[in-house]
């Protein structure tokens, strides 16, 4: 860990200027790996495939909406159902002639020509966690050797960093109580040193900026002069020039000023910030994840200082009860900073290389239950996708008059995995990942979806 010393000053993220200023960890159970021991496995892995390369950078940002957000009160409406299935929302025409979504989208329903939404996708095994939406595997795939890595540690492994400053996985997701809503994303069989760098995460390596006191810590240019006094003593005593490569580099990230550049917003235009939001007052958070819509905004920023995976948990879907009150809110929410972000990332240039998609663990019931909530529905799920050079405008698949069940085009979790390794470059059928026993394994089971790529 890089611990600062000093007064906990709150950004408008919700993220302190301390825990900020703990640039990452990595842990794994009773597992604790140092910044090194990553850029050592990524040296290794480079060894062994030289012709890896970091010179495309294309990007995803997986956005994690953690519960189970109900298909139908958002991408699938059923007008026609029984009262007790359709709920209390009225689908609303968007800008692509045909398409209608539920009433509390209204910003993507302007946008929806930059949107592409699944409405049939199948195989949800059910479990309250993100393994499939960041692995496309069930849990059991491989777990003997540590079951599949997440898309994040794909991309870490075999495209490695843009710069190396700036890890290629982040995981952004603040901690909750049910622990696996704000999982970033899971190694599997590549190993730790391949896991999410966490800026909240725990302690990564013991060193302290002690010429730091509370009333210093706000200032910039004291921060800064710090680092230089810290790299000054450091060459002084000769720790640098004689740590091996892997260490060299993992100071440089924690010295590097980029990484901490790009968490913080108050670099934004206030106007730009504004059209993204905050997502408060955070409600029906329970033991879930936080509305935090200024993380889509901090996602942006890390695609473009280099980051090529960043994945995020975004709310608390789980609506056994007061269903429609949540998606009013959370679904308020969600449409802002989805529009925001799509919006941000063309106006930077960013759009075509840069996917995004939003999606839960499942669906919810069709029958509304007597709390007025939906319940876990694996039969059916859906997501919405944006940019990556994807072919949007369009939804593909539906559901039966009820909402229960894939009427037709039936999507696959590896499909859709599939179609995202497509958008970021690796061709899932001829860039295999070798598992631990040096056999290949496919990155996804699945092909790409025709309609989208």
């Amino acid at each position: 860990m890089l611990t600062f010393l000093g007064a906990r000053t709150r950004y408008c993220d919700g993220i302190t200027r301390r825990s900020a200023l703990k640039v990452g960890a990595f842990t794994f159970g009773s597992t604790a790996l140092t910044l090194a021991d990553v850029y050592r496995a990524e040296a290794a892995a480079k060894a062994k495939n030289p012709n890896a390369t970091s010179s495309q950078h294309k990007a995803i940002i997986n956005v994690f909406l953690g519960g189970g957000p109900p298909h139908q009160d958002m991408w699938d409406l059923k007008p026609d159902a029984p009262e007790e299935i359709r709920g209390e929302f009225k689908p609303i025409d968007t800008n692509v002639p045909g398409i209608r979504i539920g009433e509390t989208f209204k910003r993507i329903a302007g946008m929806m020509d930059k949107f592409a939404i699944l409405r049939s996708i199948v195989g949800a095994k059910g479990g309250h966690d993100g393994y499939q939406v960041t692995t496309g595997y069930s849990k059991d795939s491989l777990m003997p050797m540590g079951g599949r890595p997440g898309i994040g540690s794909v991309m870490a492994k075999l495209r490695g960093p843009v710069d190396p400053s700036v890890p290629p996985f982040i995981g952004l997701a603040e901690p909750t109580k049910h622990l696996e809503w704000s999982d970033a994303g899971r190694a599997g069989f590549l190993g730790s040193a391949f896991g999410a760098f966490k800026p909240s995460g725990p302690d990564m390596v013991n060193m302290k900026l002690n010429a730091i006191n509370q009333t210093q810590l706000g200032d910039r240019k004291k921060l800064l002069e710090s680092f230089d006094g810290l790299r000054k003593e450091l060459d002084i005593n000769g720790n640098i020039a004689g740590a091996d490569a892997a260490t060299e580099r993992a100071m440089n990230v924690l010295l590097s000023s980029k990484l901490l550049d790009a968490m913080d917003l108050s670099k934004e235009d206030p106007k730009i910030r504004e059209r993204y939001g905050d997502g408060k007052p955070y409600q029906f958070q329970a033991d879930g994840a936080p509305t935090a819509n200024d993380q889509f905004l901090m996602a942006r920023r890390l695609v473009q200082a280099g980051a090529r995976c960043v994945t995020l948990s975004f709310g608390r879907w789980d609506s056994h009860s007061k269903n429609f009150d949540l998606v009013r809110d959370h679904g308020g929410k969600l449409d802002q900073a989805l529009t925001a972000l799509v919006w941000d990332l063309e106006r930077c240039d960013m759009l075509q290389d840069t996917v995004v998609i939003a999606w839960g663990e499942f669906g919810r019931t069709p029958r509304i239950n007597k709390s007025a909530g939906r319940d876990h529905w694996p039969q059916v799920s859906s997501a919405i996708l944006a940019g990556g050079g994807l072919k949007t405008g369009q939804a593909i698949g539906s559901t039966n008059r009820l909402g229960e069940f894939a009427k037709d085009r039936p999507i696959t979790f590896g499909e859709v995995f599939a179609t995202l390794y497509t958008a970021l470059g690796l061709n899932p059928d001829t860039n295999p990942i070798n598992d631990p026993t040096g056999r290949p394994q496919h990155l996804a089971d699945g092909e790409a979806m025709r309609e989208l790529v």
